[in-house]
């Protein structure tokens, strides 16, 4: 076994995979808010109000920045389609650098 299939191949296995579940919960955020704007989920509820707060968490750190450049238009928060985009190139990026390391070591 060569070196990039011991090490490349598991960290990219690794790297698309936690890009992959960001996105998820990124898309799990986007849900829940508007699940709370139309008035679905109860800010009252213990579970409720702990997801929502678990998933701010992980994605504000993130969505902030972008808002601070592209404002919300018209109500519409665009800050995590641009993350979801920003994420799909990351993994392109990654996926494309593996590839060349594997096969260039």
């Amino acid at each position: 076994m060569s070196f990039s299939q011991v090490i490349l191949g598991p960290l990219a296995y690794l790297v698309d995979t936690i890009l992959d579940l960001y996105m998820f919960v990124v898309i799990a955020a986007v849900i829940a808010s508007w699940l709370v704007a139309f008035g679905v989920l109860n800010m009252r509820n213990d579970l409720a109000r702990q997801l929502i707060h678990i998933l701010d968490g992980l994605t504000e750190p993130v969505l902030r920045p972008i808002r601070k450049i592209i404002p919300p238009i018209g109500g519409l928060d665009l800050s995590p389609v641009i993350v979801l985009i920003a994420i799909q190139l990351l993994r392109i990026f990654f996926g494309n650098l593996f590839f060349y390391l594997g096969t260039h070591l």
